[in-house]
């Protein structure tokens, strides 16, 4: 039960990310505009608020992720070097991948992102009266 209410935060920070980071940022900058029109400020405390939440979430996310496999009793994951920084010599991704797997939550975030992606398409190319 606790690793289902852990995918299930999961998938719920992972689709905030995508969508009520940005609709936050939008709603506090929409605030702080003057009467006037748009300004430089408004437009800088969007950015901020969008940068500090997407990074709060990710950082939930993170927690989630190392509280699920402390909870499947998976070990810690050695520290990953990205694939366009590791040597040609390095140890190669498939016995990486065999000795830490997939987790759910990286799952479900790779499926949150996947239904977002065709979620804006249906919308840009259906529903939005595109000009393309």
């Amino acid at each position: 039960m606790k690793r289902v209410g852990l995918a299930a935060a999961a998938a719920f920070v992972s689709v905030n990310i995508w969508t009520g980071a940005p609709l936050l940022a939008l709603w506090v900058g929409s605030r702080t505009v003057p009467d006037s029109g748009l300004s430089m400020s408004a437009v800088f405390v969007v950015v901020l608020v969008l940068l500090v939440s997407v990074l709060g979430l990710a950082w939930l996310l993170n927690r989630l992720n190392e509280r699920y496999n402390e909870l499947t009793g998976v070990p810690p994951a050695q520290r990953r070097t990205s694939p366009w920084l590791r040597s040609m010599r390095s140890e190669r991704e498939e016995l990486v991948h065999q000795k830490q797997g997939t987790s759910a939550i990286e799952r479900v975030v790779v499926v949150s992102v996947m239904l977002a992606a065709a979620a804006f398409n249906f919308w840009f190319f259906f529903l939005a009266g595109s000009p393309i």
